[in-house]
């Protein structure tokens, strides 16, 4: 069963947070998320239980430039893509310009830190304990465009990042009194995505955004017990064959990580690996299943994604590769990784139609696994929905 969890009776825009944060507090009572009822994007917070709810900011000025968001404001804004949620004290970390601040559930905020001058935004993650939180940065030249063209730059930015020798920073800041403790430059990357080990904070997970060859050069770990950069998955392995991957995340373990992606020419599939690189597992999955999507983790054995999934009477759901359009469905994956099964379990359709960032689904689990919820535009604005298991 899908119902719709958004309660301003359509007049507005609500969506979750990104996928690689939880929207809920860990008792899954309260519900974060991202609405421009106000006239401008800001943050709310929903008592599940008691129907309340709470604005816990003030923004006035619009949506801060930054990946994705490449036609926001320099240096003002709220930073829709920089919210992270700690789910056990259900404090939010977010961008308002150049400030990286802090919000409680009452609506108590305070100002950690500034981001260095010159650099522009991703997406930011809050450790599992609460202490640490992660911004990436990248050389403001990244993002430098004159004209955009479907609210993207009118140029390739990894090539420049590449031919311009530009780069990002990995800086984690104490959440308790804003101290920086590492500024980690990465040379050559455009670095949009950063997630902490859940076992082991000195364990950070990133990528490089948009290579010139698909997911070429896309799973990387910091491990700064070592200082070393690791490459977790070469693509072209030393063939002429690229696979690309992304979306990477941590399982719930620490241990492991699980990913998706195509193979070149072949079948799209969904990867897990540990954190060494080792024990890599690619499951292929059937040959119509393309429509592309994100996977989301209860568990390792149990998954949740917004595409790939096509009925077998929907025709008009299978054709030719697309990755940067994504299905109708919601569906489960009960992954067998020992013997590279997997069981689809469909839950129903979203009906987002993609159209930018903001409506595509990017469904969570609540913790305690019973639900998954969801943003969808399928009503005509963007909502958020809760489909049982």
């Amino acid at each position: 069963m899908i119902e719709r969890i958004s309660t301003n009776a359509g007049q507005s825009n609500d969506q979750l947070l990104y996928f690689t944060s939880s929207s809920l507090t860990h008792d899954d009572r309260w519900l974060v998320f991202i609405s421009d009822r106000t006239g401008q994007p800001n943050l709310f917070a929903l008592d599940q239980h008691s129907a309340e709810e709470r604005q816990l900011t003030d923004n006035p000025d619009g949506t801060l430039k930054s990946y994705v968001y490449f036609d926001g404001n320099p240096n003002r804004g709220l930073g829709k893509a920089s919210i992270s949620l700690h789910s056990g004290s259900g404090t939010l970390y977010y961008l308002q310009g150049n400030d990286i601040c802090a919000v409680d559930l009452q609506g108590n905020r305070r100002v950690l830190a500034q981001v260095p001058a010159g650099q522009v935004t991703a997406f930011t993650h809050v450790s599992l304990d609460g202490t640490r939180l992660v911004v990436p940065t990248a050389d403001a030249r990244a993002l430098e465009a004159e004209y955009l063209v479907k609210g993207r730059p009118d140029y390739d930015i990894d090539e420049r990042v590449q031919c311009e020798h530009l780069a990002s920073t990995l800086h984690v800041y104490d959440t308790a009194s804003g101290r920086e403790l590492l500024s980690e430059r990465v040379e050559r990357a455009w670095v949009t995505h950063v997630q902490f080990c859940p076992t082991d904070n000195d364990l950070i997970l990133y990528n490089h955004e948009w290579p010139g060859d698909c997911g070429i050069r896309r799973i990387w770990l910091f491990d700064g017990h070592t200082g070393e950069h690791r490459r977790m998955r070469t693509e072209g392995e030393g063939r002429s064959r690229k696979d690309w991957v992304c979306h990477e995340v941590w399982d719930r373990d620490g241990r492991t990580i699980i990913y998706h992606g195509g193979f070149d020419g072949g079948a799209y599939f969904v990867g897990r690996m540990d954190r060494d690189g080792a024990n890599r597992v690619e499951i292929a999955f059937p040959p119509e299943y393309r429509k592309y999507g994100h996977f989301n983790i209860c568990r390792g054995d149990l998954l949740v994604c917004d595409g790939y999934y096509q009925p077998p009477v929907d025709a008009q759901q299978s054709g030719p590769r697309n990755e940067w359009w994504g299905g109708a469905w919601l569906s489960l994956q009960k992954i067998d990784w020992a013997n590279g099964s997997i069981e689809w379990q469909p839950l129903g359709e979203h009906g987002s139609n993609w159209e930018n960032q903001d409506c595509h689904p990017h469904p969570i689990f609540n913790h305690a696994g019973t639900a998954v919820y969801f943003t969808s535009n399928v009503s005509g604005r963007r909502a958020i929905y809760k489909a049982s298991i």
